[in-house]
Formats: structure tokens, C-alpha cells, sequence
């Protein structure tokens, strides 16, 4: 096994095209398609996007959701970046770095002569200050990620300093040995280099180093990028003159602009419209997620500060008729924070069983007659029928067991607010892997900020495993470490797992080319549409 990578053991269905390639392993992604001229060799200048919402903002220092990272990594690249189809780290703007023996001391050799999109130098010293800004005391508590890739004094752990030696030459020292470090610096949040002259403004002007370059944001319609004439990698230069994102809010909506030619590839369907699509004639593409959907609970609210609670609660959820009535067999049970293929010791880790008659009196023991739900309206990566109807389907199952559950329901931007002001008891929330690392999942319930720690779960003993698990190397000792974590997260019930879910996108069949990443973002510079 790679170290930087989580193989992947299952094959992905590539349903997307008639001369798809072959299904990839290694936690991999499918290209759509192929790229190869057309009977005419012309092709569209324009391929339109269409997502269930709009970016919280276009820089990654700053957001932590899936509809800012599918616009920015069209814009923005890293110092490594993962394989097309697999989540193995390569070299993006920097070569593989030397890494001392001690595994302290990371050594990038960057690519000679990057510009930004401004025409600024993309050297070391940009990329330092693109670091630093995340780095202890410089950070400020409204970047999501910086803690999870960068770490903290208070932890020992992370990024203790960065040093540009000369034009290309980049040194980061770390506080302690850290196995996912490189595949953390490869993700599309928090580790994407923003050009130095643009930290002030990117969150909604970007200027990066990518194929695009942002043009336009009109609110609540539309992102328009342009290809990047100068990109510095002509292998990988953008071939579709403009990529314009939208945004609508209904599946049904997109269905009928992608069938009516306003749209050419949109995302986040269920299998509900899947029978629309294809006799529309668009096409499907279907692959394996690296995602977990689930119901959080506030360990910090008076009802549920106590895991008995908790538990009971959970009783109360037949999770396995759920999933099989609302999913349809596009998911699956969630025995595991993490997808089973990231996690082979699910077998081992036992859930709070289905248990109607003990919810029900153990609920009332407890007094627990209201719990008050906070969730989301828009389909997510893991959860494809939005968070109001995957809500109502939980109180179903507690009005069986005498509990009233009051539901407010926002959209997605305006609900990342509400999960760190509002009050409540329960949310929905999920997570869609970054890197093919446990850690990257496990570590959700150890992080201070609120938008990743939606439970608020506080536990020393977690984290304590936590920062174990960053030093041990891939392997069974790690493995074993991690097992811990899932128990412990069983045992203390901060979430009930609900599902991991398939992606499924629904686009043009004269587009081919882009691909779908486990990491759930598209990758659109390959992507080409038939004139």
C-alpha cells in the first residue's frame, strides 16, 4: 500500500458512457467519456456545470463545503495533487518533497516560472505566505480547516514553521511526525496556493495558478471561468474555452435544464431522477462515494449531554429501513464512520441496535418528550434527498416513540451559519472524504471548530488517539488505533450513522472527458462538449 494513499478495494461501476473505460481501483475516480476528437473535430467553447447550491466563497482558507471546492479546484492547485484516478499524492507545483529521516523536515522543489492569474510569481515566498496565513497567531477562528491541516501548538502537532530558502525552494518543518501530512497538503481546502496579492479579496474574486481563471459571480445565477492561456502545464491545459457553474436549487429543475440543453453535467440527483434522465437522453455516471451521512447530536444541549440519551434516541431509528426506503439501493448502512473499503474492521464495531420498546420507556424515563432539529433543504454529496426529507423520516420514527421533533430547515449557505449560532438538539450534517486518510474522517469529532464538530463532542481520551493516529505509520498498528476511535464513537453515540452513498451525476452525452473524483469535486479540464 502507498503510504501516502488508502487503496481501494472495490472496482467502480462507470456507467457514464458507452466507451467508458475500465472501472479504477485505489479509492479511484472515472473519467466521463473520452476526450478524442469528434467526426467534425469541432467542439462547444462553453460546458455549464449545474450545482444544488451556491460556493460559500472561492477561497479555501475559508470554506469547507463542496459546492465552493467544485468551483476552486478549477482555479486553484497545490504543491501535490492526487492521481486522476486515485487518491495516490503526485506532484502538482512542487516535485514530491525529501522528507528527513526523523520525518520532521518536508522539502518542496517548486516548478520553475508559475505565474498566478495576475501574472504574479508563484514562488516559494507565495507560497509560504499562502501557509503562514493559516499558521498560529495569524489564524482567525472563521478558517475551517486550518487546524486539521496545519495543526496546533496546544495539540504538538502540525506545521511549526515554513521557510522559502530561495525561488523554489520550500522547507516546512512539523512538530511531530504526521502519516497523512501529504495527503492533507494535497486537498481542495485549506492547502490550495492563493496568489499573496489576492488574500484580501478571493473569497469572491480567486486568483490561483489553475486551467481557469474566475471572470464573474452573479449572485444566486452564476460563476463564469475562462481558460487560462498561459497555464504553465501544456499537458494539462484546459481544452473548453469557458466553464459557466449555476446554480438550482430543485434536482427536478436540474433534470429538466440538463434534458433542455441549459445545462451539461449536473450533480447532486438521486435515483429518483434517474429514469428521467436517460429518457430525456442524457446519460448517467454512478461511482462509489468516500462519504458518511449522518444525525448529529448536540452534547452540549441539556437533553442530550448525557450518551444514555443519546442511546435511547437512537433505538427509537430503524436505520436499516430507512436507508433501504428513502435510498433505494443507491446507499448503504453505515456500520462505520468511514466507507467499509477504508474501514474493514466494521464488522467489529457494534451500533446501538433497533429497539422500538426501549426507546419508547427509556425516553420517557428520561423525560424527553421535544427535541428540537435543525437541518439542511439541498441534496448533499452523501445524501442525495436533501436533509428536510431524511428530517421528517426521523420524526416519524419518534413520534412512535413519544418524542415531538420540531424541524427548521435552511439552505445550505445559510445552515454552515446556523450549525455554529443556532440553538439545537439533533442536526444533519455528513462528510465527504478529503484524502483517503482514517484520519481524515475520525478526526471530525476531535476538531475545535464548529462547523466540522457539528456533535460539539468533547473527549480527551479521543483525541488522544487521534494524535496517535497521526504519527503511527499505515499498517495494522495504525489500523488498530482507529478501531478504537470507532468504538469509542458507538460507545458515546455523538452521531447516529445513518448511510455512505453512491455519487451520481446526470450530464450531456456530447460532453466527455471530465472526471468525478472520490473526493467529490469534477475536474473539468479535460472536458470537452461536441459542437
Amino acid at each position: 500500500m502507498d503510504k501516502n494513499a488508502i487503496s481501494r478495494t472495490n472496482f467502480l461501476e462507470l456507467v457514464a458512457a458507452a466507451s467508458a473505460a475500465s472501472a479504477l481501483t485505489a479509492c479511484g475516480s472515472k473519467r466521463a467519456g473520452s476526450s478524442a476528437t469528434t467526426a467534425s473535430g469541432e467542439y462547444a467553447d462553453t460546458i455549464t456545470f449545474s450545482q444544488g447550491a451556491e460556493p460559500r466563497g472561492l477561497d479555501p482558507a475559508y470554506v469547507d463545503d463542496g459546492e465552493s471546492a467544485k468551483v476552486m479546484v478549477q482555479i486553484y492547485e497545490n504543491l501535490l495533487q492526487y492521481e486522476t484516478d486515485s487518491c495516490t499524492v503526485v506532484p502538482g507545483l512542487a516535485e514530491l518533497p525529501e522528507v528527513s529521516d526523523d520525518g520532521l523536515t518536508y522539502t518542496f522543489k517548486l516548478h520553475e516560472g508559475i505565474k498566478f492569474h495576475d501574472g504574479t510569481d508563484c514562488d516559494a515566498e507565495a507560497v509560504k505566505a499562502c501557509i503562514d496565513r493559516q499558521l498560529e497567531p495569524n489564524r482567525t477562528d472563521d478558517m475551517p480547516y486550518a487546524s486539521f491541516n496545519f495543526g496546533s501548538q496546544e495539540d504538538g502537532n502540525g506545521v511549526e514553521s515554513v521557510e522559502a530558502t530561495d525561488a523554489t525552494t520550500l522547507v516546512i518543518k512539523l512538530r511531530a511526525a504526521s502519516t497523512p501530512f501529504l495527503a492533507n497538503i494535497a486537498m481542495c481546502m485549506s492547502s490550495p496556493i492563493v496568489a499573496p496579492s489576492a488574500f484580501d479579496t478571493a473569497m469572491e474574486n480567486p486568483v490561483g495558478t489553475g486551467q481557469y481563471k474566475f471572470v464573474s459571480w452573479t449572485k444566486n445565477s452564476n460563476i463564469v471561468l475562462k481558460r487560462n492561456e498561459d497555464y504553465w502545464n501544456s499537458e494539462k491545459a484546459g481544452k473548453t474555452e469557458n466553464i459557466i457553474f449555476t446554480f438550482i436549487a430543485e434536482a427536478a429543475s436540474r433534470v429538466t435544464a440538463l434534458n433542455n440543453g441549459e445545462a451539461d453535467i449536473i450533480d447532486g440527483i438521486d435515483e429518483a431522477v434517474v429514469d428521467t434522465v436517460e429518457q430525456g437522453g442524457s446519460k448517467i455516471y454512478k461511482a462509489d462515494g468516500m462519504n458518511i451521512n449522518y444525525m448529529a447530536f448536540n452534547t452540549e444541549s441539556e437533553i442530550f449531554k448525557n450518551k444514555d440519551a443519546r442511546k435511547a434516541f437512537a433505538k427509537a431509528v430503524n436505520v436499516q429501513e430507512l436507508v433501504d426506503s428513502l435510498y433505494n439501493g443507491y446507499a448503504s448502512v453505515a456500520n462505520s464512520v468511514m466507507p467499509t473499503w477504508m474501514a474493514p474492521y466494521d464488522e467489529d464495531v457494534k451500533q446501538t441496535e433497533y429497539d422500538p420498546e426501549a426507546a419508547k420507556s427509556e425516553l420517557a424515563a428520561l423525560g424527553i418528550t421535544s427535541v428540537k432539529c435543525i437541518t439542511y433543504s439541498n441534496p448533499r454529496p452523501y445524501n442525495g434527498k436533501g436533509g428536510q426529507v431524511l428530517a421528517e423520516a426521523i420524526q416519524g420514527y419518534l413520534k412512535e416513540a413519544g418524542v415531538d421533533v420540531t424541524i427548521d430547515t435552511y439552505d445550505w449557505t445559510t445552515y454552515k451559519t446556523k450549525i455554529q449560532t443556532e440553538s439545537y438538539d439533533i442536526c444533519f450534517y455528513g462528510w465527504n472524504g478529503d484524502n483517503g486518510d482514517p484520519d481524515n474522517f475520525m478526526n471530525l469529532l476531535s476538531d475545535p471548530s464548529l462547523s466540522m464538530n457539528v456533535a460539539r463532542f468533547k473527549s480527551d481520551e479521543y483525541n488522544e488517539l487521534i494524535n496517535k493516529g497521526l504519527v503511527t505509520p499505515s499498517g495494522s498498528d495504525r489500523d488498530a488505533i482507529y478501531l478504537q476511535c470507532e468504538q469509542m464513537v458507538a460507545e458515546e453515540q455523538p452521531w447516529l450513522l445513518i448511510s455512505h452513498s453512491q455519487n451520481i451525476l446526470g450530464y450531456n452525452p456530447k460532453v466527455s472527458g471530465f472526471y468525478f473524483h472520490p473526493t467529490a469535486v469534477a475536474f473539468l479540464y479535460d472536458a470537452v462538449k461536441e459542437a
